[in-house]
């Protein structure tokens, strides 16, 4: 790996880490899905002027309803869960859960499409699973708050949520072009999340901090447009599976900016079953298929 392609690699995590913390920031603020349905909202003429720019071309007509699938469930529900999460328990928590989506895949692989696992994906899913119950297990044992349950089990969801679309979306994903994807990903978002923002949250009762409003702007420009152009550039510099294992690097990242920007603090449960469930994952990403 190149240095220039190392320095783009640790950009990536660092935004893609920030997205949690931005999230969290927000939710403080805002109610959590307006927030978000306001975040799509702005983020979709942006990427309908990228793409445009970019000269992306337009997907085939039999792939979408797995880009429909996949903004339904793969970001809409996915994101929803997320950002409704974090305002109740802490970003990098909410990182390590969300970052569980592959153990999902891997299940929905092998229990819908009867796909064989070997040996070391068998191993990765039992370790990950294991970490899974290290960080849940002593916080229900210490008896935790329902806000704090409630975080929890909506940020697996989220990760159940985008494991979803992702096996809805996964034959299609080569042959689209990443931009157009990406727009008619958010754009179905969009459609999904606003009704259950008006179904579910009152409207504010306060104009959000500047803070927030920076947080939002961060989350729309940043992740949303420089994350993923982040992500299709080292696509084309390293394995698909390389890029795809950066973003594990992600969580423990959001569990450092959690504490040094917003004074968050982990358990050392947190830390132990997040590094058992990182290990996990990359047991499972770098099993033969």
């Amino acid at each position: 790996m190149t240095p220039g392609t190392l320095g783009l690699a640790a950009l990536f995590v660092l935004v893609w880490a920030s997205a949690f913390n931005a999230a969290r920031i927000v939710a403080l603020e805002w109610p959590p899905i307006t927030a978000l349905a306001l975040r799509f909202a702005v983020g979709v003429p942006l990427l309908v002027a990228a793409a445009w720019l970019l000269r992306a071309r337009l997907p085939a007509r039999g792939d979408l309803p797995r880009i429909a699938a996949m903004g339904a469930f793969g970001m809409g529900g996915y994101l929803a869960c997320a950002w409704a999460a974090s305002a109740m328990i802490p970003s990098g928590l909410v990182a390590l859960l969300s970052a569980t989506a592959p153990l999902f895949v891997a299940l929905g692989e092998r229990l819908v499409f009867g796909r064989r696992l070997a040996p070391q994906a068998w191993a990765g899913l039992a370790l990950g699973w294991a970490g899974v119950a290290t960080l849940g297990l002593p916080r229900a044992a210490a008896g935790l708050e329902a806000a704090a349950m409630g975080g929890i089990a909506l940020a697996l969801a989220g990760a159940l949520s985008q494991a979803g679309g992702l096996l809805a979306f996964a034959p299609a994903r080569g042959r689209l072009d990443p931009w157009m994807s990406n727009l008619g990903q958010t754009a179905v978002a969009a459609l999904v999340v606003t009704p259950l923002a008006f179904a579910l949250e009152a409207s504010p009762a306060a104009a959000p901090g500047w803070v927030a409003v920076v947080a939002l702007a961060w989350s729309v420009v940043v992740v949303g447009l420089g994350g993923y152009a982040l992500y299709f550039v080292l696509l084309r510099r390293m394995p698909p599976s390389s890029a795809a294992a950066l973003q594990l690097l992600a969580p423990p990242v959001a569990a450092l900016l959690g504490w040094a920007m917003l004074g968050e603090t982990l358990r050392l449960t947190d830390l132990a079953g997040g590094a058992v469930t990182l290990a996990g994952l990359t047991l499972l990403l770098r099993a033969p298929r």
